[in-house]
């Protein structure tokens, strides 16, 4: 007699999480995962549609309608090899992928209720494919003789490895950092993506064949010229992020305590200042902490710098709620953290003490006015009113620039105004043999986005290093 299954819901099934009074303690994940029957029951929500549109809002177009039905089907190791068919990293994209603005936004039942939390079963499947150890290693075409360099060790060239060593090509990656995963590794907290998981997704990649060489800056070490020229590659993918801080240039900028959210998140994640003495790095740990920004990247800030022991931590924010661009789900978390939100606020200046120190952050009140070239209002200062912030420290995250070390050393390499790399929606730039994609290309975005150009690129190469697609047009 078979199983008999649950009957369908029409509310998700709640994730279950830490509470917010103890995770503010540790930087264990906050969201705990599903439990089989848990994961069950929420997969047999989904409608199984004919046409899933959920698949059009995936940028690496993963199968979602079969993953969920072989989870319903208690199938939790075959769905996580059906994802793995277009996703080498699901463990990661159930964590951190924006699903609610893409898969999930498609989603028939999102129209009269809450739509499938495919974000949180791609996570349970991956999950649970690694801890019961099922992982496969899938066939390989032939080797093709072709060897490709991947410049950067993040979602973008990981994505293009994996792509690539499927289809038969030697794939090196350069890794400028001491360990691989980029903005996994060095951005994103370990109570929203325990690093254990990149390190065992990108062990797959390692299963599968690919060569990692870390500790290798190249436009300093080796240039991308010399790859191509000396080295024998026959294609070359640039993936190296956005990862140049970018600051406001207000007064004060240079004290003591004022970091960028790059090296603070950076010192505290890949660097493990968090367990300082344990691991040499230390990190200024502020009782009262102001973060600049509305992005992840500031919600992250803003709670790492809870969990390192500060009393009061601010988000100081130019617009309003409703026009922060970071994930609900962060900001709620934030909210339940005790962070507290400035909102229509812009610093205007940090005061230090005699030591140079930032002790006060002097901040200018705003209100929205006509929209700009992103579709928000533009925050424009309110006259008469400013305040001032008693701060020790300040973590600036409004974002990130393109790092020239590489782009400057490599001939030919076109690029736009800011600094990006211009590459065509294949990921071809203007010097052939070399592609590019992720932050790189669009500037600071999202980590599936980044997937969804390695995939691209990964399939545009593989069409060169065949001699079918020559004839394309290169970025211009």
């Amino acid at each position: 007699m078979s199983e008999k299954k649950p009957e369908r819901r029409k509310t998700r099934v709640p994730m279950p999480e830490q509470e917010p009074g103890v995770r503010v303690t540790n930087f264990k994940e906050v969201p705990l995962g599903y439990t089989p029957e848990q994961a069950r029951e929420e997969a047999m929500r989904c409608l199984q549609c004919k046409k899933p549109l959920c698949v059009e809002g995936c940028p690496v177009n993963v199968d979602i309608r079969a993953f969920l039905q072989l989870i319903a089907d208690g199938k939790f190791a075959e769905a996580a090899r059906t994802i793995k068919l277009t996703n080498c990293l699901p463990a990661v994209c159930g964590r951190v992928c924006p699903q609610e603005t893409q898969c999930e936004e498609r989603c028939i039942l999102g129209k009269k209720g809450e739509p499938v939390a495919i974000g949180r079963l791609e996570r349970f499947a991956a999950d649970y494919e690694r801890e019961n150890n099922l992982v496969r290693v899938p066939e390989k075409a032939v080797p093709t003789g072709k060897k490709v360099a991947v410049v950067g060790a993040g979602p973008a060239g990981l994505t293009v490895a994996g792509d690539l060593i499927l289809l038969g090509h030697e794939v090196t990656i350069f890794e400028a950092f001491h360990k691989p995963g980029g903005v996994l590794m060095y951005g994103i907290p370990e109570f929203r993506l325990p690093k254990e998981i990149v390190e065992k997704e990108v062990d797959y990649l390692r299963q599968l064949g690919v060569t990692l060489d870390l500790n290798e800056v190249i436009g300093k070490s080796i240039t991308v010229d010399e790859l191509l020229d000396e080295e024998g590659f026959d294609a070359v993918f640039i993936g190296v992020g956005a990862g140049l801080p970018t600051f406001m240039n207000v007064p004060g900028e240079n004290l003591g305590g004022v970091y960028s959210a790059n090296e603070y998140l950076t010192r505290s994640n890949l660097m493990k200042a968090y367990a300082f003495p344990d691991y040499g790095t230390p990190v200024v740990r502020g009782r009262n902490v102001c973060v600049v920004g509305g992005g992840n990247v500031a919600m992250d800030s803003a709670r790492t710098a809870r969990r390192l022991g500060a009393e009061n931590v601010y988000i100081l924010y130019r617009r309003s709620r409703e026009e922060m661009p970071a994930r609900a789900e962060e900001i709620h978390h934030a909210e339940q953290e005790g962070i507290v939100f400035k909102l229509l606020c812009a610093p205007l200046e940090y005061l230090g003490d005699e030591r140079g120190m930032v002790r006060q952050v002097r901040c200018q009140e705003m209100e929205l006015g006509e929209p700009d070239d992103s579709g928000r209002r533009r925050p424009v200062p309110k006259p008469g009113a400013e305040f001032v912030l008693e701060t020790d420290l300040v973590i600036v995250a409004i974002g990130s620039g393109a790092n020239p070390v590489l782009t400057k050393q490599t001939r030919d390499l076109g690029l736009n105004r800011r600094g990006y790399i211009l590459a065509n929606d294949a990921g071809r730039t203007t010097r052939p043999g070399v592609w590019a994609g992720g932050d790189i290309v669009t500037g600071s975005a999202t980590v599936i986005l980044a997937m969804g150009a390695g995939k691209a690129a990964a399939k545009d190469i593989h069409d060169y290093l065949c001699g079918n697609g020559q004839a394309d047009e290169a970025a211009g």
